[in-house]
Parts: C-alpha cells; sequence; structure tokens
C-alpha cells in the first residue's frame, strides 16, 4: 500500500528525520493562508498523487510570491497529471502539499527496499539526486552503491562510512548522516515497509539533511498489524476494481490486456498469464481466488470480470486440490443472475469434483468453451478475443 509524500513525511519527522515546513490542503482557497504560516519568500505546491516524475509534469511548482501560490493551487487541484508511472490516463489531483524553500547544498539519492533474492533490506545511494534513479542507471551506473543489511546482525558503522564516502561526505556531516541512517532503518523495520525513497536527499546550506521528497510503501500482508498507517490509505489513488476485490479477499490487480483471468495460487497464475503472452495476447488482470475459496467469493470474482469493460474474454484455470471445481460452477451459476456473462468464457476445471462442476455448467446452459489442457485454453481464449 503507498501514501501520499506529505504522509510519509509526517512518518518520517516520528522517527527524528528532518522534513521542510509544510501543510496539505484540499481546497485551493487555503493556499496562500498556509503559505503566510509557513513563511519565507518561496514556496513548493506539490501535487500529491501516488506517481513518481511529478516535476517533470508539471506537478510541482516553485512559487516566489503568494499570488503564484494561490495560482499554483488553482491549477493543480482538480487537474490530471500525466507522469511516466500514471499511464495516459493520469491521476487527477485531488490534494496538495504546500511547503516552504529552503537552501540547498547538494542534492542525494537514498532509498531503502526489501531485497527478496538476499533476504535483507538493502540500501541504494546516490550522489545524483532529483534525477530519476533509472536514468541514473542507465547513463552512469558507477554513480550507484547498494549494500545490503542483514536485519538480523543489524547496520554496522562500516556500513554507514562505506555510503557516506561513496557519497563524499565530510566532517560532521559523517555523524549527522549516520544518525539519518539508523533512523530510516529503524523505521523500515518498525513499519514493514517495502520501499522508502528519499529523492532528493539533500544537505541544506546549514548543513542539514532534510527529507525534500518521500515515497513510502508498506506491505499489504503487514496492514493488519500496521492500523495507523492502513487509516492513510487513500482509495482515489486506487483502481476500482482492486478495491472491490480487496473487500472480499481476493488476491486481484489490474493489468492491460484484455483477457480475464481466474486461477488458483501464484504458480497457475504465472504460468496461465506466461502462455497468454506466448499466444499474442496480454492479460487484464492477475486474480488468484486463493485456496479457502467459498460460492460467495467465486460469484464476486466472476462478478468484477464480467463488469471489467476492458475484458473481451475469460480464462478460468483451476486445478482443484483444496479447491473445489463444483464451487467454482456454483459461483459462476450465481454471477450471471447479477452480471451478465456478456463475454466468451473458456473453462480449464480438473481435479476435485471436476465432473460435478462440469455438470453444473452443462446443465445450466451456459456457453462456456472447455478446454482439456493450459495450452488449449490459452489459444481458445486468444481466438475469442
Amino acid at each position: 500500500m503507498n501514501i501520499h509524500e506529505y504522509q510519509a513525511k509526517q512518518l518520517l519527522a516520528s522517527f527524528g528525520v528532518t522534513i521542510p515546513a509544510g501543510e496539505a490542503i484540499f481546497q485551493a482557497s487555503e493556499a496562500k493562508n498556509v503559505a503566510v504560516r509557513l513563511g519565507g519568500d518561496i514556496w513548493a505546491v506539490k501535487a500529491q498523487i501516488h506517481a513518481g516524475g511529478r516535476g517533470k509534469a508539471g506537478g510541482v511548482r516553485l512559487c516566489k510570491s503568494l499570488e503564484e501560490v494561490e495560482q499554483a493551487a488553482t491549477d493543480l487541484l482538480g487537474s490530471t497529471l500525466i507522469t511516466p508511472q500514471t499511464g495516459p490516463q493520469g491521476k487527477e489531483v485531488h490534494r496538495l502539499y504546500i511547503e516552504a524553500g529552503m537552501a540547498i547544498q547538494h542534492e542525494y539519492y537514498l532509498s531503502l527496499v526489501v531485497d527478496r533474492e538476499k533476504e535483507c533490506i538493502s540500501f541504494v545511494v546516490s550522489p545524483d539526486g532529483g534525477m530519476a534513479i533509472e536514468e541514473v542507471a542507465s547513463l552512469t551506473p558507477e554513480r550507484i552503491l547498494s549494500v545490503s543489511v542483514d536485519t538480523a546482525g543489524g547496520l554496522s558503522a562500516y556500513i554507514v562510512r562505506k555510503m557516506a564516502f561513496f557519497l563524499d561526505l565530510k566532517g560532521d556531516n559523517i555523524k549527522t548522516f549516520g544518525q539519518l541512517i539508523n533512523a530510516l532503518f529503524d523505521m523500515f523495520k518498525a513499519t514493514d515497509a517495502s520501499l522508502l525513497e528519499l529523492n532528493p536527499l539533500v544537505l541544506t546550506n546549514d548543513e542539514q539533511f532534510v527529507a525534500l521528497d518521500a515515497k513510502f510503501a508498506v506491505d499489504d500482508n503487514a496492514l493488519y498489524r500496521q492500523t495507523k498507517i492502513k487509516t492513510l490509505r487513500d482509495f482515489d489513488e486506487e483502481d476500482s476494481r482492486e478495491i472491490e476485490a480487496s473487500k472480499h479477499g481476493l488476491n486481484y490487480i489490474a493489468l492491460d490486456g484484455s483477457i480475464g483471468c481466474m486461477f488458483n495460487g501464484a504458480g497457475l497464475a504465472m504460468a496461465t498469464m506466461d502462455i497468454i503472452q506466448l499466444k499474442g495476447k496480454k492479460p487484464a488482470n492477475f486474480l488468484d481466488v486463493g485456496g479457502g475459496v467459498t460460492v460467495e467469493t467465486v460469484t464476486e470474482a466472476f462478478k468484477l470480470l464480467f463488469s471489467d469493460q476492458h475484458v473481451k474474454a475469460v480464462l478460468v484455470n483451476i486445478f482443484g486440490g483444496i479447491v473445489r471445481c463444483d464451487i467454482i460452477a456454483q459461483g459462476l451459476l450465481e454471477a450471471i443472475k447479477i452480471q451478465p456473462m456478456n463475454v466468451p468464457v473458456v473453462m480449464r476445471l480438473v481435479g476435485t469434483n471436476e465432473k460435478e462442476g462440469q455438470k453444473l455448467i452443462s446443465d445450466a446452459g451456459l456457453n462456456v468453451l472447455w478446454a482439456k489442457d493450459l495450452d488449449e485454453a490459452a489459444t481458445l481464449a486468444a481466438e475469442m478475443v
């Protein structure tokens, strides 16, 4: 789950990380008063959306007067911001963050990520802050340092110094940087984060490290114990299909293809989506009904697929072990009572109660295409599209 920049900064501040003075607003009429309260003679007005690249898309405005702050707020609120991470449809701006300006000496890149391959937390740093890290990696990979930290062993002074020297820090800045790194490491662990990115992390003229921008994501599986962070969820920033699926405990991710998919188990899911790609088409979603499936959850899953305007055909690939094939069939019959089956459906039901499941659907007279294996199922789905 992602949260907004200003929310991430509030979390950072609670762990002792220095952030610029700022306030979030939801109405343009609030902008001028916020700037007055912040003081100074320069302000940044930032669109708050869950996507990077806001600056290049005009979503971050540097303002040198109260009138400019007011105009920037008026322009941005309610506008649609299109960045490389939003896709061509963009995202509507519902809230802004106004920050006081500061004198910047240098900009750095710093992030913490979960390294699943090494089963640890990795720090990534670069002296080229403010740029997209992908550009730095492509053009000057030697300007990026990645350091892995064993969570059991903890963060050593050696690792901190290694990063500090790579960033060419001097004197007292090394000590201050070490305090920052330790605070970020503590925060990352305590909040079950999957990503924490400061780009840029700035060194000000008065030798302070300040998180000028912040991107934060928490592991969805840990939200049951991160109750405070869970309240920060902004449904306006999420796909409506994913929101609906989460209400029913379905593992759903919207994709950009045209074949709606239903499967049980991540391995079967990946194999299904791979073979759809091999047939020259793209999956419209990842929809794993899981092992403890019920008729009710399957019903909601089919309703979700049939109501999705992006879906031109549905491929159901179920290997019945814990999951019973007749439950999948019953869910389909319940779903079409509410949401018409207005696209072709290809089904491969194998395993527990497969004959019972097939009979339920056949007796209902549904126009379903049956496949004996996954290759045939993907071929039929691709042809239907």
